[in-house]
């Protein structure tokens, strides 16, 4: 072999010496590498990872009624007529057997049919026969007609005077409730229920009529209660027996009376629920019985004396009145027929609550 074939014999064993070590040195690092670094998922080599929502931990809302109760509006107990009488007794039936909680029971006014001595005996032998939940009850026009009723118990507008007033009604009226006034509140299981009652009929105050007429006292004590009684995020319920008038207007005969000042005492607060009796219009006959004003506004029907759009007793059978369920986010409003204990489908009403603010 020359001397130049070796020198090239040993370069050539030179560089595949060199490619062997560099080798086996690439070979050594990946098997040191692969067994210091912790594995990872390949999703991971693709994607940068994502940072994570942080955990909200919230109470969820109790799922059944909070608080319930009944309201009937317009019972017309008579000492002459028999049939509102037993209308009460089948919606005390129904209310005392009912399936679901009550918690009170709403008398929205008209409790007799005159307000005589003889109505209320007969209303106190009704009720008494039943073990109830609390009842409350505010004064309807009706429960001043005593001035008409002559020495024989009979309507007689002649008889005027025959010696009975205003004050000796509400004095009746008071007797009958175990009241301090004719206006009142109370709250039960956390909720506000506000009773106003017209304080003066057509003997002391000509001019209001069939009217509900409130004193600057009991407005000055409505705005007091309303202000103490509000909680936010929760209802508030108001109850009267007559309607208001349209809306910027005071009322009439048959209406609230001083209705400008009733709605700017509500105007401050959400989740208000206003409920009033007097109009005695049936559930089912297309009349509207729910207006969303500043407060959610519900027209009771009657449990005496449920009237057609023509003010018709047309259906003698009917007794109604309203239930009310409280939940935590909302507050049901259902027409129930007592009659056959029944809730009457077009009266049905689920109105949200709005929340409190924080």
């Amino acid at each position: 072999m020359s001397r130049r074939a070796f020198v090239r014999w040993l370069l050539a064993i030179g560089a595949v010496l060199v490619g062997l070590s560099a080798w086996f040195s690439l070979l050594v690092k990946k098997r040191f590498i692969a067994e210091e670094q912790p594995a990872v998922a390949p999703a991971a080599t693709t994607e940068p990872p994502q940072a994570q929502a942080p955990f909200v931990s919230e109470e969820p809302l109790p799922s059944g009624p909070l608080m319930s109760f009944f309201i009937l509006s317009d019972l017309h107990v008579s000492s002459g007529d028999a049939l509102p009488n037993k209308k009460l007794r089948q919606a005390l039936d129904d209310v005392t057997q009912f399936d679901g909680p009550v918690d009170a029971i709403m008398l929205t006014g008209d409790l007799t049919d005159t307000g005589s001595e003889r109505d209320y005996k007969e209303l106190r032998t009704i009720m008494s026969a039943y073990k109830l939940p609390p009842v409350h009850a505010n004064m309807g026009n009706h429960d001043y007609y005593t001035i008409w009723i002559n020495k024989a118990g009979s309507w007689d507008q002649d008889a005027v005077p025959n010696g009975k007033s205003d004050a000796i009604s509400r004095e009746s009226f008071k007797k009958f409730m175990s009241y301090d006034s004719i206006y009142n509140d109370f709250t039960t299981k956390g909720h506000s229920i506000v009773l106003l009652s017209q304080e003066a009929y057509v003997q002391e105050k000509p001019e209001v009529g069939e009217g509900a007429w409130y004193s600057d006292e009991q407005l000055a004590w409505f705005k007091g209660r309303m202000g103490n009684l509000y909680k936010p995020g929760r209802p508030l319920f108001v109850m009267t027996h007559q309607p208001l008038p349209p809306i910027g207007t005071d009322g009439a005969t048959h209406q609230l009376i001083r209705a400008i000042q009733f709605r700017e005492t509500l105007k401050p607060y959400k989740n208000v629920f206003v409920f009033c009796g007097h109009r005695h219009q049936d559930f089912q006959n297309g009349t509207p019985h729910y207006v969303q004003e500043t407060f959610h506004y519900f027209h009771n029907a009657s449990v005496g004396r449920t009237l057609n759009r023509a003010y018709q007793q047309s259906a003698m059978n009917k007794a109604q009145g309203i239930y009310v369920q409280v939940f935590a986010d909302k507050v049901v409003v259902r027409g129930r027929e007592f009659s056959n204990r029944t809730f009457i489908e077009e009266a049905n009403w689920t109105i949200p609550l709005e929340k409190a603010h924080v």
